[in-house]
């Protein structure tokens, strides 16, 4: 009876005992002090209190939940067990995992297994998250997952800085959307515009099959729509387009570049270079300036043409498809040399048109007029079309110069050297007539409504005259040096453009051939070993 009664009046005391124990951390607290705010049972241990079962901690304005926790209060510190999740009752922050340590004293949360941070429409999934309460910073590593309503960001590391709505991914960085995956190594996501900011090399594919390539990093606005790469491409079914600076406005099919451009059409094998340039994908419009330079590639040769712009139109319709020189057009293919004021090129037709003091050269042939028309055949030059003061030019091998003047021309060419010239109204003609192609003989000269010269080997081999010819012929002893040229004449092989011209003009940047590519490489992730692996292989190290 003695020993009930003891019992009775100790029992109290240590209920008292108890009580304080618990609820004192809910009372005047020091700032900074973790507080225990719930726990169904309450367990003594070895430096510690055990929580167990509905486990609900407060620290300044968050409040810690879990199944079950180790208490230390002397460290101000909690180790969290089952259904983890800390609220922030300021922020819109949650995180949530299955396990935490959580240190008062540097508002350092360490969350693994299952993590969850929730902060407004952006959620962070990983496994190994390290929360900084007070720099209001998380870092993950060994992979995680950032989805928001537009975006899926992957990467093995990554800081969240939630005050800049700003997370950093480092290391095999992926971004998908319903339009577009991007890869690179450094990735800066700002959360509310949600722009992609990239540095280095950096790789975006669409669901259409575009391709978006930069080398030094990169800016997306994935909402908008709207990219900017640095020494980046843009490659499509039809077309490469380049710059050091490339603008791409995908709503509205746009393309903007700027220093070392270049636009390269795949199916008509064209290629323009320049300053800058601008193109239209929809219409397939362009226009690049800054001592431009085309480059048409035939099978065999290249036509090399330059001029300040260059303005191209593609259609699939070929009466709408041609490109535009302009000032001071200068182009060279094989032999073929010309310059002029401004060039139009009809693909419908084939036929390159100069306007402006045209002047074309073809081995050692000058022809000039107001207006010329060159028709391209089987990627050589088939016909030469003169009109309005007409006038050609043909050197002999004693550096003689033949001529023939009239009101309209027309060149006929054979693997890219003249065979006749046909010339209508007015005609006149001036040719040295040579013995043995050395000696002279004398001076032909020729007046009639149409004349027909035919050449071999880049000689005059035969003219043929109708409508009332007046002819002459002066031997050598008798010519005049006034006589060897008719009025108009001029030879103006020092203006004929060369190949070294035009690379002085634009030599274009010789790009890496198959760089290095993200979507190349094997999609492989090595996971991050858990603390027991880590102890066996410590315990056991080979």
């Amino acid at each position: 009876m003695d020993k009930i009664r003891l019992l009775l009046t100790i029992f109290p005391v240590i209920l008292l005992g108890l009580i304080p124990k618990v609820a004192a951390q809910g009372g005047e607290n020091p700032e900074g002090r973790l507080e225990i705010i719930q726990a169904d049972r309450l367990l003594g241990g070895r430096g510690f209190d055990r929580l167990k079962d509905n486990v609900i901690l407060k620290h300044q304005q968050s409040l810690i939940y879990c199944d079950s926790a180790h208490f230390y209060g002397q460290e101000n510190l909690a180790k969290l067990f089952g259904n983890v999740r800390i609220v922030d009752q300021e922020d819109p922050i949650t995180v949530t995992s299955r396990y935490a340590e959580y240190d008062g004293n540097t508002l350092l949360a360490k969350l693994r297994n299952n993590v969850v941070f929730k902060n407004k429409e952006t959620t962070l999934y990983t496994d190994y998250l390290n929360y900084n309460r007070e720099t209001a910073e998380a870092n993950y590593f060994n992979f995680g997952k950032v989805v928001d309503s537009t975006n899926v960001l992957t990467s093995e590391k990554g800081l969240y800085e939630t005050q800049q709505e700003r997370i950093t991914f480092t290391e095999n960085v992926v971004l998908e959307n319903p339009d577009y995956i991007l890869k690179s190594n450094i990735l800066v996501y700002l959360t509310i515009p949600k722009t992609a900011e990239t540095e280095g090399i950096t790789n975006v594919t669409s669901t259409e099959g575009n391709k978006l390539n930069a080398k030094k990093g990169s800016f997306y606005d994935t909402e908008n729509k709207l990219f900017r790469f640095y020494e980046g491409d843009v490659e499509t079914e039809t077309s490469v387009v380049y710059g050091e600076t490339l603008f791409y406005d995908e709503l509205n099919q746009y393309y903007e570049a700027r220093e070392n451009v270049s636009i390269y059409n795949k199916e008509r094998e064209i290629e323009i270079f320049g300053q800058e340039g601008n193109y239209w994908e929809e219409t397939q419009y362009s226009k690049v300036y800054g001592n431009a330079l085309v480059r048409k590639y035939f099978e065999q040769d290249t036509l090399f043409m330059i001029a300040d712009t260059l303005i191209s139109q593609d259609s699939e319709l070929p009466e709408e498809r041609f490109l535009l020189a302009f000032p001071d057009m200068r182009m060279i293919k094989s032999e073929l040399a010309g310059r002029s004021d401004s060039m139009v090129y009809r693909y419908a037709d084939s036929t390159i048109y100069l306007f402006n003091d045209p002047v074309m050269w073809n081995n050692k042939s000058q022809i000039t007029a107001d207006s010329i028309h060159i028709l391209i055949a089987n990627q050589t030059i088939e016909k030469a079309f003169l009109r309005s003061n007409s006038f050609a030019v043909t050197k002999d091998t004693v550096s003689n110069f033949n001529q023939i003047k009239g009101r309209k021309m027309t060149g006929y060419f054979l693997d890219g050297d003249m065979t006749k010239l046909d010339v209508e109204g007015n005609g006149e003609s001036l040719y040295f007539a040579l013995e043995n192609d050395s000696t002279i003989r004398g001076i032909n000269k020729l007046l009639c409504g149409r004349i027909i010269m035919h050449f071999q080997d880049n000689q005059v081999s035969k003219i043929s005259h109708t409508i009332k010819p007046e002819a002459s012929f002066t031997p050598p002893h008798m010519i005049k040096e006034d006589e060897t040229e008719l009025k108009g004449f001029s030879w103006r092989i020092d203006e004929r453009p060369t190949r070294a011209m035009i690379d002085d003009w634009r030599t274009p940047r010789i790009r890496e051939r198959n760089p290095f590519n993200f979507f190349d490489q094997p999609n492989v992730k090595l996971p991050y070993p858990e603390n027991d692996e880590l102890q066996i292989t410590t315990d056991n190290p080979t």
